[in-house]
């Protein structure tokens, strides 16, 4: 088959890229479409990749404010050319699903979600000081976007949503079923302690920005003044440093090295966002420790009450704090955490996904086979 795979925007790495990787592992000779690359913020092994642009890569400072270029990118990822291709595998939380393609080949969407900013504007915009005409002038360009994105849902032939909330939402705003297909967690890259064994430290593993929620957990351990350390780097890191109290600290980036140590070491990982999905809580527990999640999203289908964490069912510091200090990792099995994280390792997710293409494929081979007849042989 000639395949090609389609993205977003290459310019942060997180967990769709994630996804992306184990697509172009098992479709290792497909080219990558996407709109923008910025190649300092994706692994080095990216530039191996035979990745084709649109034309906003000659836009001015299009990696780093692609945001502002919004109203172009449908028509970015309308001009790529994908005919002679037999199938189109996009990865999609925004405008990739949009390409155009020739009705014999197949097209499957791996949807991250609808567009968040686009459907969950308020949601999305909590935190962000944004400026009251800029929140108007968003207002008249999302109205087109959500035309554009309901519009071209029509052109999926197949949509795998990432987790039971995404697969509602396809239903809510495309009106599409869906197959669920949970993301790829790596587990041989974790390993749990012996015995079980882990160090005095709560541990959260994020990108620093709003409506990740990083704020109720500073103020949750402000109160509580238990050690917490957070890894990652956004543009709410200095806010938040501002914020902490001593008993916290931030270790911005880090080794895949220290990771391992820090998820394998840590008392318990913190996850108090509400996500699509979420590969970090599943990292932890491949390294055999428990997690406190806000209870909604994703969460709710990776963490088990009682056998690998807890949640917290109201958003807020208060909640959080009150769980945490009731919180004992002694009643926990790392053995059975770590085998309910292997459940979604990265070879299940690739058998799943080269199963479910290949029933696509052939029931749509099927289908276009059957326009060339005439009525009577029909």
């Amino acid at each position: 088959m000639q395949i090609a795979l389609v993205h977003d925007y290459l310019n942060q790495y997180g967990g769709a890229e994630r996804v992306l990787e184990v697509f172009h592992e098992m479709y290792s000779q497909a080219p990558v479409f996407t709109s923008i690359y910025s190649k300092s913020s994706m692994p080095a092994h990216f530039r191996s990749w035979d990745v084709r642009l649109s034309f906003m890569r000659k836009l001015p400072q299009a990696a780093k404010y692609h945001q502002l270029y919004m109203p172009l990118y449908p028509t970015a990822f309308e001009k790529f050319d994908l005919r002679g291709y037999d199938l189109v595998l996009s990865s999609s939380s925004a405008f990739a699903k949009g390409v155009i393609t020739e009705p014999e080949t197949l097209h499957v969407c791996y949807c991250h979600s609808p567009m968040r900013f686009a459907w969950n504007y308020n949601d999305y915009m909590a935190g962000e000081r944004v400026p009251r005409r800029a929140h108007i002038v968003l207002s008249f360009i999302l109205n087109y976007v959500r035309l554009w994105d309901e519009v071209t849902s029509g052109r999926v032939d197949a949509f795998i949503a990432n987790s039971r909330v995404v697969q509602r939402r396809i239903r809510k705003r495309y009106g599409r079923t869906s197959t669920i297909i949970n993301p790829p967690v790596d587990t041989t890259r974790y390993t749990p302690k012996a015995g079980g064994a882990h160090g005095d430290y709560f541990l959260l593993v994020s990108r620093l920005i709003p409506y990740k929620r990083i704020d109720l957990v500073v103020d949750a351990f402000n109160e509580l003044g238990l050690p917490l350390k957070i890894v990652g780097n956004g543009r709410q890191a200095a806010e938040l440093r501002a914020r902490a109290n001593s008993n916290i600290q931030f270790l911005g980036s880090v080794s895949e090295t220290d990771l391992k140590r820090l998820y394998a070491d840590c008392k318990c990982f913190i996850f108090p966002g509400q996500e699509d999905f979420g590969i970090a809580p599943l990292e932890a527990q491949a390294s055999g420790r428990p997690v406190i999640a806000y209870g909604a999203g994703g969460a709710l289908e990776t963490v088990v009450p009682t056998v690998t964490g807890e949640f917290f069912t109201e958003q807020s510091a208060e909640a959080l704090a009150y769980v945490v200090s009731r919180f004992d990792p002694d009643d926990y099995d790392s053995y059975l955490i770590r085998r309910h994280a292997e459940k979604f390792d990265t070879e299940v997710f690739k058998e799943r996904i080269s199963d479910f293409i290949g029933q696509r494929m052939e029931k749509h081979r099927s289908q276009v086979s059957g326009y060339g007849l005439s009525l009577d042989e029909r």
